[in-house]
């Protein structure tokens, strides 16, 4: 896509800074995609990529990031008010005439009963109901959060185990490439999920982290509590059935991470 003066139009990035952003900007500018980056602070252009200084949360700076966009991947997220940032967006978006808004979303926004994935589903609804073409992936926890889990957990003189509770963590770099195939493609709505090639439990994180690290600690079973707890033993969190599954395993990113 070009603009009145046949340069080809940026392609706007939020979180482009951030453990995926950092691998999907490159990928875009492999591909000959201009990038602009949404960013919080100013930061001089490079390569073919620039920065514009503005704030999802506070709905600042985003009419001009989005000037002469046509196409946006929303990459932001946070703990809290990733719903806040994609009504903002999306106003924003529509305002600019994009006409298309990839979203990163989680396997599980519309099953787990927990504040953060409720955020999540709230910001795909914004996504979705905002009239704009649109396209949303749902991923699984990447390798690095699990990684971070297991390196607290294993502080701990007894490592907790929730029973049940698994996970089907996928590499960043799958994702990220799931991400550029989508974004330079056509609106596609709620694509098939991506996770990981293998579902672990939480005690098998532990254990292969403690193994890479010559590490012993004792491991004690507990049990989560509520509504979380159901849904979680019940795999609400995985997607079994029609996901598309990354290449790269949990044990694969482990040794390369350990051994940097």
């Amino acid at each position: 896509m070009t603009d009145t003066t046949g340069s080809p139009r940026p392609l706007l990035v939020t979180g482009g800074t951030g453990t995926l952003g950092s691998l999907v900007v490159p990928m875009l500018r492999a591909a000959g995609v201009p990038v602009r980056i949404l960013s919080r602070s100013s930061r001089p252009a490079a390569d073919g990529v620039t920065f514009v200084r503005g704030d999802l949360i506070r709905d600042e700076g985003l009419d001009a990031a989005l000037d002469g966009v046509e196409t946006v991947l929303h990459l932001a997220g946070g703990p809290k008010h990733d719903d806040v940032a994609a009504h903002n967006l999306v106003r924003a978006a529509k305002a600019a005439g994009v006409r298309h808004l990839v979203l990163i979303s989680v396997i599980g926004a519309d099953t787990v009963p927990l504040g953060w994935f409720r955020t999540k589903l709230e910001a795909e609804r914004a996504v979705s109901g905002s009239g704009l073409p649109w396209t949303t992936l749902r991923a699984a926890q990447f390798h690095e959060l699990a990684l971070t889990v297991a390196e607290k957990l294993a502080k701990l003189p007894v490592v907790p185990v929730p029973g049940g509770v698994r996970w089907q963590p996928v590499d960043s770099r799958d994702v990220a490439a799931r991400l550029v195939e989508l974004a330079l493609g056509k609106p596609a709505g709620l694509v098939a999920d991506l996770a990981g090639p293998d579902v672990r439990t939480l005690g098998d994180l532990s254990r292969d982290y403690l193994r890479a690290r010559g590490k012993r600690r004792l491991m004690m079973p507990v049990r989560m509590p509520g509504k979380a707890g159901r849904a979680y033993r019940a795999g609400d969190n995985l997607s079994l059935d029609g996901a598309v599954l990354g290449e790269r395993t949990w044990e694969a990113f482990l040794a390369e991470r350990l051994a940097s």
